[in-house]
């Protein structure tokens, strides 16, 4: 059995990392604001993105969970990473969506947060549950992105997006 984690789920599981992740998010709403000339989903977004360590922290503090590898060492339940790229990935998907008319921004972002969440689970950091609960905490985050960009009028140099 190997314990010592190889470089390619190092690599993955840094998708998650703040540094690598929130760039692409933020690149993806100073995309939006510039073709939709709306601040709305792109602020949406953002709140998203400050709201991740609001929802994870205080549970990894409240259950003390330890890591597959390292079970002296408490706070891996639920992945901070994971939530990271989810909301990183997924949000910056849903911002230049509908400018694209196009499925490969969410499947890019679905690939991402997935390979992220693969990394982090082969890397021995996180249980397989610890990734799941992640991706399901951050939904409503992700839900008040869409319904944002869903009430977006019409970008500049495009149709319209539908209003709900």
């Amino acid at each position: 059995m190997r314990t010592v984690p190889d470089a390619v789920t190092e690599r993955l599981s840094d998708l998650g990392n703040v540094q690598v992740a929130v760039p692409v998010l933020v690149l993806a709403m100073a995309y939006s604001v510039r073709r939709s000339r709306s601040w709305a989903p792109a602020v949406t977004a953002g709140l998203a993105m400050a709201l991740v360590p609001a929802v994870i922290v205080p549970l990894k503090e409240w259950t003390a969970r330890p890591g597959p590898l390292e079970p002296w060492a408490a706070g891996y339940y639920p992945s901070g990473h994971t939530a990271t790229s989810a909301v990183a990935y997924i949000g910056a998907a849903l911002l230049i969506g509908p400018f694209t008319r196009r499925p490969w921004p969410m499947a890019s972002a679905l690939a991402l947060t997935g390979a992220t969440a693969a990394g982090l689970i082969l890397r021995g950091w996180h249980w397989p549950l610890d990734v799941l609960a992640s991706c399901f905490l951050c939904t409503p985050l992700l839900l008040a992105v869409a319904h944002a960009v869903r009430r977006t009028d019409a970008p500049v140099g495009g149709q319209g997006l539908p209003r709900t």
